[in-house]
């Protein structure tokens, strides 16, 4: 028998003992059913070796539970450091021109798009601009004319001059 069909044949025999064995350990299938999934694909990768062992089915279980158990100490820390340092501070909805500005950006061309918020938001120069994406400085200059034009109109309003000259 081929590795391929030896280690099928391991995982119709195996998993649902080792799914059942990691849910009664963990107590939530959801995550039972994770870890037993991700013992199955490091066996998977070690299975000339783990084969050879007297009860691989032992190794897949002390894999899966060691997922449990880092798992629980993920959690455990969070709740630790909840209880440290408390909630942040929670941040309140956007505003009504925030929403209308990401709508009106949504609608540009990607190209457009790219330029006004690396030059606005990110506050990168046009050559900048030009050196991350690949494209000529007149050509950002075009994208950022032709946005400042597209985004004015579509939020009803007109840039003030100097805005309007990159």
């Amino acid at each position: 028998m081929n590795a391929e069909d030896s280690f099928a044949e391991f995982y119709r025999s195996t998993r649902h003992r080792v799914v059942t064995v990691l849910y009664a350990l963990g107590g939530d299938l959801a995550e039972a059913q994770d870890a037993t999934q991700e013992a199955y694909v490091r066996a998977w990768q070690r299975w000339s070796k783990i084969s050879t062992y007297d009860d691989p089915e032992a190794w897949v279980r002390t894999v899966g539970h060691r997922r449990l158990v880092n798992r629980w100490r993920k959690i455990r820390n969070g709740i630790s450091a909840y209880r440290r340092h408390g909630v942040g501070a929670a941040s309140g909805p956007p505003s009504e021109n925030t929403v209308a500005l990401v709508a009106a950006l949504r609608q540009l061309p990607t190209e457009q798009r790219e330029a006004i918020v690396l030059h606005h938001l990110v506050d990168l120069s046009v050559a900048d601009i030009a050196v991350q994406t690949g494209a000529p400085t007149g050509t950002v200059k075009a994208r950022l004319t032709r946005g400042r034009k597209a985004l004015a109109a579509l939020l009803d309003t007109s840039f003030p001059e100097e805005v309007t000259h990159a």
